[in-house]
């Protein structure tokens, strides 16, 4: 399963980097973010554990996962590898590109899927990816872009 999630912003890429390393706050600005907490802290990152819904018109589906977070400002990147919930072993990668307009702001989630007999692959490229994942990181992509311009 892969996902790609790609969004336009008209701020710094190193004010877009800011936000976007900031996990602790996105919940004070991401209203999909139930919360995100930091378990062990490392100077390029750390273990954090994030929580958010994913809407359905008036209904919302909670969602939960711990991640492996590692930051590189100079390269303009951000990777996680999932260590705990449903999407146990997935890879995400955040790419910020800054030009003289702004910055281009990538999002990349691989992950051979869950370890279900029979339905593993099929949940993971038909409901897990394209539903869930890709749910959640087009409303943060939007979050992070209201935010960047604004500020």
């Amino acid at each position: 399963m892969r996902t790609l999630d790609r969004i336009r912003i008209a701020a710094s890429s190193d004010e877009v980097f800011r936000l976007a390393v900031g996990v602790e706050r996105w919940p004070d600005f991401l209203r999909h973010y139930r919360w995100v907490r930091m378990l062990e802290r490392r100077d390029d990152g750390g273990l954090v554990e994030m929580a958010a819904w994913r809407p359905f018109g008036l209904f919302k589906y909670p969602t939960w996962w711990i991640s492996e977070m590692a930051a590189d400002p100079r390269a303009g990147q951000i990777r996680y590898r999932h260590t705990d919930g449903v999407t146990r072993g997935m890879d995400v990668e955040w790419r910020i590109r800054g030009d003289r307009v702004g910055c281009e702001v990538t999002i990349v989630h691989e992950w051979p899927g869950p370890r279900w007999p029979l339905i593993g692959r099929i949940a993971a490229n038909w409901v897990i990816g394209p539903v869930f994942i890709h749910g959640i990181a087009s409303r943060t992509l939007a979050g992070v872009k209201q935010q960047a311009e604004a500020a």
